[in-house]
């Protein structure tokens, strides 16, 4: 992996592995949330029933050579499909360039692989809470044992250094150190989303969170150590109320032309009480802003955070 060469050929060889896992995904965000197998029965045409040829479920190429349809009955197929293999595709491509450029030499190989399971979780989660508001265990709960294992691997930071410096002195092997430092930011997030979500319930009488997002939380942390799973949270939270706000006052908008529409008095107040209506009730897949933020905080995290840290010298 040290001239370009090389490094083409690796980005080439994760990137066809990227698209396999993202058809398998596809498989998963869709039978998951049903509780249905992801290993059987074969994929098959929503809409005829008939099973999918091998060689047409060939990622992202099948679909443009089909023309985004079913060979046997003319049903169209979602672009999404391809999207997602695509999008599983180029994050192995930049798992693999980022830990090639920043893991120690001997740990590249354990970097990409983490990264590449990271990602795959994580897309699988985006997307599943995006359709269904759902987080489920079957890859929460494994992608929190992931984290742990591999942190056994690929050194996890977030400990003080204060305390590091006193278990390397007394011989705890890096191993080690580096999984209290997953477990305990695993812990930390998980009890923080908890902890807000409780307190908006007491405050609101609405479920802010559910359980699926701490255990979510759980899983970044476990992946990414205490400092970026901070990142996410407060990136997450921040891009969760863009959204938030950007949904009311489109509701407002709307509300506002369908009143003036019908001549009614008092428009811009009555507008406004139903689009305050509508956020109230309405349930954020707030996990799609958390996993996407998770996603950037292994590029951008780091650099974002020191920042932030010097203004507070």
């Amino acid at each position: 992996m040290t001239n370009s060469a090389s490094i083409d050929l690796g980005s080439v060889l994760i990137f066809i592995f990227g698209l396999v896992f993202g058809s398998f995904l596809n498989v998963v965000i869709y039978r998951v949330p049903l509780g249905l197998s992801v290993v059987k029965p074969r994929s098959a045409c929503p809409n005829c029933g008939k099973q999918i040829r091998g060689y047409d479920n060939i990622p992202v190429l099948s679909w443009i050579l089909l023309r985004g349809r079913c060979r046997d009955c003319g049903h169209p197929i979602s672009p999404r499909y391809a999207i997602v293999e695509l999008l599983c595709g180029f994050l192995f491509v930049a798992a693999y360039f980022h830990a090639v450029g920043i893991a120690p030499s001997g740990l590249e190989t354990a970097l990409i692989v983490k990264f590449c399971v990271f990602f795959f979780l994580l897309l699988g989660l985006i997307f599943i809470d995006y359709d269904h508001h759902l987080l489920p265990d079957a890859l929460t709960f494994p992608g929190i044992a992931a984290g742990l294992i591999l942190s056994l691997k690929v050194p996890v930071g977030g400990l003080p250094m204060f305390v590091t410096r006193r278990l390397l002195l007394s011989r705890w092997p890096l191993s080690l150190i580096s999984l209290i430092a997953a477990l305990l930011a695993a812990v930390a997030a998980a009890l923080f989303i908890w902890a807000v979500g409780e307190i908006y319930f007491r405050i609101r009488h609405i479920e802010g969170m559910g359980f699926g997002d701490v255990k979510l939380m759980a899983m970044v942390g476990a992946f990414l150590g205490l400092k970026l799973t901070l990142f996410t949270i407060f990136a997450g939270a921040l891009l969760g109320s863009v959204f938030g706000l950007a949904a009311t006052l489109s509701v407002w908008r709307k509300r506002i032309l369908r009143r003036r529409r019908r001549s009614e008095a008092r428009v811009l107040p009555r507008a406004w009480a139903s689009a305050k209506l509508m956020l109230r009730y309405y349930e954020v897949p707030f996990g799609v802003f958390l996993g996407t933020m998770a996603i950037a905080a292994v590029f951008i995290g780091n650099p974002i955070t020191d920042y932030y840290l010097r203004l507070f010298p």
